[in-house]
């Protein structure tokens, strides 16, 4: 087998695009390979990162109203959810709607087979009167092969924040085609990491631990891994920034001298000036007047605002 055979395309085809542009930048994706996906859940444990408990809160807190919310008018609906992942925050909502016997399916949607896979399994085990049928199809093509099918509301949930992973206007393009594809009536619960003190946010990116900038340099053990790069991990550091005016946050790695890196795998050398930066993340943070000004350019019109003990995160019921 030949160096060329063992490249993921993928991985590849979104390194040379990205490392070859004017800005150079890389996908966010790129962070979560398996040691990737290790060191991410030692950030979600660390005590600067507020976010794991947030949603956890709100739906313990909140689960009869929101249901009493998304069944008002309806006799039964479907519930469809976007990157469900290990489902652990859903399992609160769903054990909740099966005691009081609400009539609805969990449909949850992902474009990997083995995830949906082990959501199933789990959810059965924990939940086995739940109506669980996952589909295995990008959004919103699920969303169209659902409305050609079915007869009750739809209620679309995408949590846990993953809208800030977006810039403003793809975040934006992104609720458009959601809502593009529900009918009158239908509802969307989104999560949103709202805007707090600066300092806060900063600390989530920046631990003192360490752990998020071990997490940002994964990124580039990856391609010295996968594409026989030579990337020196010293002469690079990770720097985030918070912009507290926009809400958003960027993660960076910056290259501490002028240098040239060969990633052999794809035969491709990239020049470094001291100080150039790699875009690696983009996360939002919202305000209710964002909110209302994304939801308004979709068609939407906002609901409830469900919001933990601290109002650090908002689950934000939307209407077509």
């Amino acid at each position: 087998m030949t160096t060329t055979d063992k490249i993921n395309f993928s991985v590849a085809d979104a390194v040379k695009e990205g490392l070859t542009q004017k800005e150079k930048s890389l996908p966010s994706w790129l962070f979560y390979d398996a040691e990737g996906d290790r060191l991410f859940q030692e950030i979600m444990n660390m005590p600067e990162y507020y976010l794991t408990n947030c949603e956890f809160d709100i739906f313990q807190k909140y689960k009869d109203e929101i249901l009493s919310i998304i069944s008002a008018d309806a006799d039964g609906f479907n519930l469809i959810e976007f990157g469900a992942g290990d489902g652990l925050k859903t399992e609160i909502l769903l054990k909740h709607f099966v005691i009081k016997k609400a009539n609805f399916n969990y449909k949850p949607v992902d474009i990997s087979e083995n995830v949906l896979n082990l959501l199933q399994e789990r959810m059965q085990k924990s939940i086995p009167e739940l109506d669980i049928k996952p589909i295995n199809k990008e959004y919103f093509s699920a969303l169209d092969a659902l409305n050609a099918e079915r007869k009750n509301p739809m209620v679309v949930l995408f949590m846990g924040g993953n809208i800030g992973n977006f810039a403003l206007p793809d975040a934006q393009t992104f609720i458009n085609h959601i809502a593009e594809k529900l009918r009158v009536g239908d509802q969307i619960i989104m999560g949103f990491d709202m805007k707090k003190d600066p300092d806060m946010i900063r600390s989530a990116y920046n631990d003192q631990q360490g752990i998020t900038r071990q997490f940002n340099m994964n990124l580039l053990k990856r391609l010295n891994s996968e594409l026989e790069a030579n990337f020196d991990l010293a002469e690079f550091k990770h720097y985030p920034s918070y912009d507290p005016q926009s809400g958003t946050t960027k993660s960076f790695l910056i290259s501490q001298k002028e240098q040239t890196v060969y990633l052999k795998g794809i035969d491709t050398t990239i020049h470094f000036r001291a100080w150039e930066h790699i875009h690696v993340e983009v996360s939002q943070k919202f305000d209710e007047d964002m909110i209302e000004d994304i939801a308004k350019e979709a068609g939407l019109n906002v609901e409830k605002y469900f919001y933990d003990d601290k109002k650090y995160f908002a689950d934000v019921v939307m209407r077509k």
